[in-house]
């Protein structure tokens, strides 16, 4: 048998149902794992042994006796550390949250510990999750599997180079601006960005970027990662946006996708090596039948930085009035500064911005089914740098390597980071497509043709 550190959460739980392989088994595989790699990585920063060993036992008993809880009954999987898990630290990155211990999980946890998985442990994340890596004064840097010498992206950048390394197959992150998709594509995996509402949230930290974030789902797989979604989207009452959500379907044969390929945002600098790998996908999503055409977004970088920038700054000034203190990364500080000089006018501004910009983006799905896009401009770049200086020889701000992303946050829309072809250095490059609110069912099933057509789960880092 194949170590059961490297195979699909599908096919362990498929493990399970015939009795080849106990979740007890896959454990102790998962934990020996983390003890030999973590130390090097620092992906995983709270680990549960007591308590998985306990689920993981309650789980073989289930599957012994032919009750299992869910088709993933049993399966490991871990939790980015700004989402609560009850008796576990939720320290967010931030030397204020360092004794934080919820008492209560949040909704997508409590489902799927619902559901019989193993939570291992929580993730590392940046300081109140609002940068593009992952290093924080209270536990320290996060390094990519591929190379540890840089980072793996944020701010789920402890999320997936867990994943990556073979540390459990699966994971819960968030995204408010593009921190499942860039951290995916910059470590192989393959991460979703839902519809708001799609994953119904209560009894979690304060949202200080409103809709803007999303929990979702990361894995190794497609299937994994359909497997896990589909237990977390059952409505729930007490979050009213999910109430708007269609039905969770993927469909299983795709009708030709009318798809907007744009391989930049203006002229916002961008990897050669990603132009080269995302234009290939381009190419091949029109061999599979569908119809790519290269044009122009319909917004611009300006524009999207000018609604996005306000509401972070206003939710992190908000939420540190409440608590009290200040972030330690510099950049937040300055940050914190602009939330406290924003004006009512100013942040409401932005808010009707992102209802604007929503109805716009409404009107522009009746004439295209989906966008493509790189997932970032940059490949990963030194693991204790905020962001890299320049990307094509052009010198780029904090959230250069970040174009891609933030639109979907902005839109209310769905985003879906996939591995593409790597750089010719062995790193990751990802590709994201974006489709209209509500169509997560429609991204996991191009996720599944595209997986089907150029499989990735054989890349492993050495």
């Amino acid at each position: 048998m194949s170590d059961p550190c490297l195979l699909p959460a599908t096919t362990l739980a498929g493990l399970f149902a015939r009795k080849a392989l106990s979740p007890a088994e896959v454990l102790a595989a998962v934990l020996a794992r983390i003890e030999r790699l973590n130390p090097a990585l620092n992906a995983i920063v709270t680990l549960d042994a007591a308590g998985a060993g306990a689920a993981a036992r309650a789980s073989e008993s289930r599957w012994r006796a032919g009750v299992p809880l869910s088709p993933l009954d049993g399966v490991p999987f871990h939790v980015k550390d700004n989402i609560a898990v009850a008796g576990l630290p939720c320290v967010w990155g931030s030397p204020l949250f360092r004794d934080f211990v919820p008492e209560r999980d949040e909704l997508p946890v409590a489902r799927l510990r619902a559901a019989g998985l193993v939570l291992l442990g929580k993730t590392n994340v940046p300081e109140f999750t609002l940068q593009g890596y992952t290093d924080n004064s209270v536990f320290g840097v996060t390094r990519n599997p591929w190379d540890p010498r840089l980072t793996p992206g944020g701010s789920s950048g402890g999320a997936v180079a867990a994943l990556a390394a073979g540390l459990g197959p699966l994971a819960l992150g968030t995204d408010g601006g593009g921190s499942i998709r860039r951290p995916a594509s910059h470590a192989g995996v393959v991460g979703l960005k839902p519809s708001p509402g799609r994953v119904p949230r209560c009894d979690g930290l304060p949202a200080i970027l409103l809709d803007l974030e999303q929990i979702g789902p990361l894995a190794r797989t497609t299937g994994d990662l359909i497997a896990l979604l589909s237990l977390l989207v059952a409505p729930d009452a007490r979050d009213p946006s999910c109430r708007a959500m269609p039905p969770f379907l993927v469909p299983d044969a795709l009708p030709r996708q009318r798809i907007l390929y744009v391989p930049r945002f203006g002229a916002a600098p961008v990897n050669p090596e990603i132009t080269a790998s995302i234009a290939a996908v381009a190419v091949r999503l029109e061999g599979l039948g569908h119809a790519v055409e290269e044009g122009e977004p319909p917004f611009t970088v300006e524009e999207l930085a000018a609604i996005f920038g306000p509401v972070g700054q206003a939710g992190l000034a908000w939420l540190l009035a409440e608590k009290g203190g200040e972030p330690t990364a510099p950049g937040l500080r300055e940050m914190a500064a602009a939330g406290r000089g924003l004006s009512a006018a100013a942040l409401f501004g932005a808010i009707d911005g992102i209802a604007a910009f929503r109805r716009r983006m409404a009107g522009f799905f009746g004439a295209w089914d989906l966008i493509l896009t790189p997932a970032a401009a940059a490949l990963p770049w030194p693991a204790k740098a905020v962001a890299p200086v320049t990307i094509a020889r052009q010198a780029v701000g904090p959230r250069g390597h970040a174009v891609f992303t933030n639109f979907a946050n902005i839109g209310g829309l769905p985003g879906i980071a996939l591995p593409a072809a790597p750089a010719a250095n062995g790193l990751p490059i990802g590709f994201q497509l974006v489709g209209a609110s509500g169509a997560d069912g429609l991204l996991c099933a191009m996720a599944r043709e595209w997986e089907a057509a150029e499989p990735w789960a054989g890349r492993w880092p050495a």
